[in-house]
């Protein structure tokens, strides 16, 4: 019985979990690229044009702040849903992986961008002063004083968004994505064979552990 268990395993391992590991990944590591570089240029923005900032501007600061909070408004697989059009117009496709990627990169942009925002108002206001009154460009004091210091608070947060966005691609794999969710939910939970099922749960758990283990190097190493 065993033996026929580890064979039935390996099986199925080799069979579907590995190209579901590789795909759920890709799916996470384009979002999160994608997203961190869209949520640091709306975030400094933010940061930029908020009452307090180098540059205030209400307008554009209410602007961005009202589709950030919309976007993080919606619960993934809705916002996944009423995205279909745009995603098949810009990705050519709206199911499998690669439909996956913009709707994840939308939602996970907006949290980045929350994220960086909020890492960079915490900064000491008296450090921005001090840097101005050396002659500090708004690059300078952008890159070299708000960034340099609120790099750990966006490590921090960069990780939960991992981890957050992670689930996501599971829930974009039940709904025709690919990946470790796909593989779970049609194979596993349709099919009613647990040991599919709680292997993908388990390989989620140990994914999540690797990510966490990570950040809290990275944010230590800082």
């Amino acid at each position: 019985m065993d033996a026929e268990f580890i064979a039935k395993f390996q099986k199925y391992f080799e069979g579907l979990f590995l190209q579901a590991i590789a795909d759920t990944l890709w799916m996470l590591i384009v979002t999160m690229i994608l997203a961190v570089i869209g949520g640091f240029v709306l975030g400094v923005v933010l940061i930029l044009t908020r009452r307090d900032g180098l540059h205030p501007n209400k307008a554009v600061y209410q602007s961005i702040d009202f589709i950030v909070n919309f976007i993080r408004s919606f619960p993934i697989m809705i916002l996944i849903v009423a995205l279909l059009p745009i995603t098949r117009f810009v990705m050519g496709t709206s199911i499998g992986v690669k439909g996956a990627v913009f709707p994840l990169t939308v939602a996970a942009t907006a949290f980045m961008a929350r994220i960086f925002e909020n890492a960079m108002v915490e900064v000491d206001p008296q450090l921005i002063e001090a840097a101005k009154s050396f002659g500090a460009s708004d690059f300078q004091i952008i890159f070299k004083v708000i960034l340099k210091e609120a790099v750990p608070s966006i490590v921090s947060g960069t990780t939960l968004a991992a981890v957050t966005y992670l689930s996501a691609t599971t829930i974009a794999g039940a709904i025709g994505a690919g990946g470790l969710g796909s593989v779970a939910m049609n194979y596993g939970y349709h099919r009613f064979d647990d040991m599919i099922l709680y292997t993908g749960v388990i390989i989620l758990c140990v994914i999540v552990q690797i990510i966490q283990l990570i950040g809290k190097f990275i944010y230590k190493r800082l």
